[in-house]
């Protein structure tokens, strides 16, 4: 099982994954942004540079913004406070969260309030009441958006999935008697011309894994743990060297390891494969930050 040129990888699958939601959704969000206070971009904190809109500032302008960091209960915490600290110093707010085990989540509201307290401060000045602030929740597919408006209104308010495209349409959620978010779609950017973002996004399931070949996304995922995090391969598979040019021996290995056998003593390759793309996913291999 030989490698294939990543680079020709993807120029070969030629990355436009742009349906026609995301369009519309972008639309939307353009004809309501007046409506806006504050924008909630929220990223998977294992890949804090991957996973952030990257033509975010065209469509949200100068709105007051907080980027969230979801799924910090994953990431590698030494390399994704590289990317709070690094965030920060270009001037944002930035909310690292646990969206399974944190009760932190009033920082956000704290955070809101200070952004945007000149907002009522201004109405009462004029003699006007004040108003709920209108927050939209922005990020690529599958990085938390619903999970997180879920942990935040205490219910079960927005769909969740381990795929893309749950979420399908523009939505208004009321929070509390401060806040309102309007929901939105994940979308991406038209055209993704970065190698190591493609399979980044593919890797945590921000693309359909339609998108890029199931066994080149694995030799990915192998290759990065391999340079970044080797004893987690040995760990979880016995695996303790990899061959970068033919990765046959590393899948026989993990398939024999895992049970991934057909008829005639063979390894079913694209087992192994699901197994390696699911175990990083679920955390099975630790916690990890992709983003150097």
């Amino acid at each position: 099982m030989s490698n294939t040129n990543e680079n020709q990888s993807v120029a070969k699958t030629n990355i436009n994954w742009f349906p026609g939601h995301m369009a519309k959704t972008r639309r939307e969000i353009s004809e309501k942004l007046k409506l806006i206070d504050i924008v909630y971009e929220i990223v998977d904190a294992r890949i804090p540079f991957s996973s952030k809109i990257k033509d975010i500032d065209d469509l949200i302008k100068d709105k007051p913004r907080v980027i969230i960091m979801t799924k910090k209960d994953l990431c590698d915490l030494d390399k994704t406070n590289k990317w709070v600290i690094y965030y920060e110093e270009q001037g944002y707010k930035v909310f690292l969260v646990d969206l399974v085990n944190d009760k932190s989540l009033g920082k956000l509201f704290d955070i809101t309030d200070e952004l945007l307290s000149s907002l009522n401060e201004s109405r009462i000045d004029k003699g006007l009441l004040e108003r709920k602030y209108r927050a939209l929740i922005i990020g690529v597919p599958n990085v938390g958006k619903s999970t997180l408006i879920n942990k935040i209104t205490g219910k079960k308010t927005a769909g969740v999935g381990d795929k893309p495209g749950v979420t399908k349409s523009i939505s208004w959620i009321r929070i509390n008697d401060k806040l309102e978010l309007m929901d939105t779609p994940g979308i991406l950017w038209p055209k993704i011309d970065d190698q190591k973002v493609a399979y980044n996004l593919a890797t945590f399931s921000s693309i359909k894994d339609e998108i890029l070949p199931i066994d080149e996304l694995a030799c990915y995922i192998l290759k990065y743990m391999y340079e970044n995090y080797p004893e987690r391969l040995v760990e979880r598979y016995g695996l303790d060297y990899l061959d970068e040019e033919d990765y046959t021996n590393a899948y026989e290995l993990i398939g024999r390891k895992r049970g991934c056998i057909v008829r005639g003593n063979e390894v079913d390759y694209t087992k192994v494969s699901n197994i390696i793309i699911k175990d990083l996913r679920e955390g099975s291999l630790g916690k990890v930050t992709f983003d150097e």
